[in-house]
Order: structure tokens, then sequence, then C-alpha cells
């Protein structure tokens, strides 16, 4: 069994900031063997409004950068979490495993919504494709970045390169239905566990955008673990032998030789 955190952070977090303190204490008490965070965690969101701005992207980069260390220093053995990196002409949104403290690359994200407060198409692009899981421990991890988890055909894909647990860091709105929605798709195209966590609202922002509610769904597509505000840390425990299983049980099993090449770019 290995014991997965999931959260609800609020948006602005800060290292060093008596909210990072509750955090901190929190994942000391529980000590889970992989956390996952929601999507680039730290400071205010910044793809608010269309227009991708280099000095902002830049900082915000700076600040994820600077966080690292503080990540590691959380008394969990793996951490799976997002940050923005700086390329010349815009950001990608870069999921990475922290193991021990040693920094591995993941998955950089494909799928952009656009629209007022999420306008990260015009602030995002990937700068290295593909959807390839890591092994962490026991554990093969792979992860989908929000939007992508919509996407059912990703989820499969790593699934069948062997992922026991789709990480998905979010920074979403209240629509819990939806979200628990494709969490189950995902589990179960992907023979998977999803696990998911979400920015929430800061109670000193009163135009704050986002719901919370992390969640965990097992392969089958039941709900296993949910966050709240009065508790924004929560630990599930997974088997890898059941998500090993159910890539052998419908759905997952199903072939797709006959829908041929109608995915192009999948990879």
């Amino acid at each position: 069994m290995t014991r997965i955190a999931i959260v609800e952070w609020e948006d602005g977090l800060l290292p060093g900031t008596e909210a990072w303190s509750r955090i901190r204490a929190l994942v000391d008490d529980l000590h889970p063997d992989i956390l996952v965070t929601n999507e680039m965690p730290f400071g205010n969101w910044l793809p608010r409004v269309k227009g991708f701005d280099p000095e902002q992207a830049q900082a915000w980069a700076r600040l994820h950068d600077e966080a690292l260390d503080e990540l590691a220093a959380l008394n969990a053995t793996t951490i799976v979490s997002s940050r923005p990196v700086m390329h010349p002409d815009a950001l990608a949104n870069e999921a990475f495993i922290m193991e021990r403290g040693t920094y591995r690359f993941l998955h950089h994200k494909h799928l952009f919504p656009a629209e007022p407060n999420w306008e990260e198409a015009s602030w995002f692009k990937p700068f290295h494709s593909g959807f390839e899981p890591l092994a962490a421990g026991k554990t093969m991890i792979g992860a989908l970045l929000c939007t992508e988890l919509m996407f059912p055909r990703c989820a499969k894909l790593l699934g069948q390169r062997g992922a026991d647990v789709i990480a998905a860091p979010r920074a979403t709105g209240g629509n819990s239905v939806l979200w628990h929605a494709a969490s189950v798709m995902a589990a179960a195209s992907a023979g998977a566990y999803v696990v998911s966590s979400n920015r929430s609202r800061n109670p000193a922002s009163p135009d704050s955008i986002f719901g919370g509610g992390g969640f965990a769904t097992d392969p089958h597509g039941r709900l296993i673990g949910t966050t709240s505000e009065e508790n924004p840390v929560v630990v599930v425990e997974i088997d890898e032998s059941i998500a090993r299983a159910a890539k052998s049980e419908y759905p997952h099993y199903v072939s797709e030789e006959y829908l041929g090449g109608q995915f192009p770019g999948a990879d």
C-alpha cells in the first residue's frame, strides 16, 4: 500500500508565510509517501487575462523556482507538482517529480483553456511532447495537468504505458461534478488511480475564482477521498496491484485497432 496526500492550497500561497507554516505542519504530521500539489501552486494565478507578458511570466517562474527547496523540505518521500518554466516566447507548464530532493521532469501541459480567468492558451505551450509515466519507488506515476484530465485518450495512453497513478494538479473553479466525472473516465480508461489537488479560494481575496476540492478516484471509478476547507490535506491509500490488474479489465483492455489514425498527435 502507498499513502498519497491530496490537497487544496489557497490562491496567493507564498513560502515563509503563516499559510505555508500550516501546510508544513499538516504534511509533517501525515508523512505521506507521495504528495500531489495543485497546479503551479505559488503566488497569485497569473493567466487571468489574455496576452503573454514576459516580465510577469519571468517573475512567476522565478517564484516557483525559488520555492523548490521549500517543496523538497516537506515531509513526503515523493512530491508531484507543476511549475511555470520560462521560454523565449511562452511559458511551459512543467509537471515534475521531486523524490528525496531530486528533481525529475515528468510532462509539459499540452491542452489549454482560453477564456476569462483561464487565458492559458495565450501564455503557455509545450516544449516537450508526449505522455510518459515515471517510476517513483514502486509506483509508476503519470501526469495530466488540469484540462488534460478532460480527455480520456490521454489517460488511456498513460495506462497503456504502465501508470499506476495519474497525478492531476488543477487550478479550477467550483464545478466539482464535471471534474469528478472526468476523473472517473480517466481512471477507467487508464486502469489507474487518479489523484487530483486544486487551488482554493483565498479568504483575503473577494474575487477568488478557485473552488478547492482535491479528490482521489480508484481504477474502477470509485471516489476514495476528498479535501475540504476543514481538511485541506487528506491521505488515501492505494494498492498498485489493483491498478495493474485493472489493465486487463473492461474498458482498458478494449482494442483501438479500428480507430486507425483518427487521433493524430496523441503521442
